[in-house]
């Protein structure tokens, strides 16, 4: 079955870029149609974050716009592991590299901060084609010969994977040898993974991971989003954040989880359109928020 992946990934990856987003497009429009249940969490998820600031016709655009770019991302997907250093100089457009050439001269490696933005596959691609090897930490898929297939895609470019359990002690040796992590933290997780830091107005419950990985190895902290530009994409690569460290471990970690949620929230309301809004985000509550209990599903 690899192999059959592999090999439809060969024929839809090289269709012209011009058809897959036609198809992209076709895809898109039905399944913002038929895939009620993931329409409905997006709207709900657009209500909670922007209320009346927006128009309900202005949710539904962005909502088949959120489909349209998920399903450009599958056929655009299947192009990857084909693309060379040169397709993706025609392809992508790249801004701020520098800050990631600051941040490795300093030693320490670098955080790699981002979210389910864009064509977020192809960030870690691209920039693996331009030279900056990445350390991508993801979840194993249930799948495994769709986890083969993916991890495939995901390393061609010369990136590693590592995956979410226990990944600490491998991303402190990744960021010693002074390589690039790159994590994304713009999902829910369980109230023990993660703390309840503001994201539009409303506590989610976001992953300390990175933030307690960013005190721990003294990385520097690099956000870095793609999103759609024209026919092609744009790599953009923001200046380090400053990282908060008193001392109090604990407190540390969360002052700066809610700064790197900020940064995040903060692109997505640059570009709405290109953030991943069919995922639950607000799902875990805070235990006894309006007499609901830990874990209650509110508004999604």
């Amino acid at each position: 079955m690899l192999s059959l992946l592999k090999a439809l990934s060969f024929l839809l990856g090289r269709m012209p870029m011009s058809i897959a987003s036609l198809l992209g497009r076709i895809v898109g429009a039905v399944g913002y149609r038929f895939l009620k249940r993931h329409r409905n969490i997006a709207l709900s998820n657009l209500d909670l974050a922007f209320g009346d600031s927006i128009s309900n016709s202005e949710r539904e655009r962005i909502t088949k716009a959120v489909f349209r770019n998920l399903a450009t991302m599958f056929f655009e997907f299947t192009r990857i592991p084909w693309m060379e250093r040169a397709d993706v100089e025609r392809l992508v457009k790249f801004s701020g590299l520098e800050n990631f050439d600051k941040a490795l001269a300093k030693g320490k490696g670098a955080i790699l901060l981002t979210g389910h933005f864009g064509n977020w596959e192809l960030l870690g691609s691209s920039l693996g084609q331009m030279g900056y090897k990445l350390d991508i930490v993801v979840r194993m898929l249930d799948h495994p010969v769709f986890e083969e297939f993916v991890s495939w895609t995901r390393t061609s470019s010369g990136n590693r994977i590592v995956y979410k359990n226990r990944a600490m002690r491998k991303l402190l040796k990744s960021l010693e040898s002074n390589s690039i992590v790159a994590i994304l933290v713009d999902q829910n997780v369980s109230a023990v993974e993660g703390f309840f830091v503001d994201f539009f107005g409303r506590s989610a419950c976001t992953n300390k991971g990175p933030a307690h990985l960013a005190l721990v190895s003294g990385a520097a902290v690099v956000p870095a989003f793609i999103m759609r530009e024209g026919g092609g994409h744009r790599v953009v690569v923001l200046e380090e954040l400053e990282v908060i460290n008193t001392g109090d471990r604990e407190q540390d970690a969360l002052v700066n989880t809610a700064r790197f949620t900020r940064t995040v929230e903060e692109m997505i309301r640059r570009c709405p359109d290109e953030w991943f809004w069919v995922h639950r985000r607000w799902k875990t509550r805070p235990r006894k928020e309006s007499g609901r209990s830990e874990g209650t599903l509110e508004g999604n």
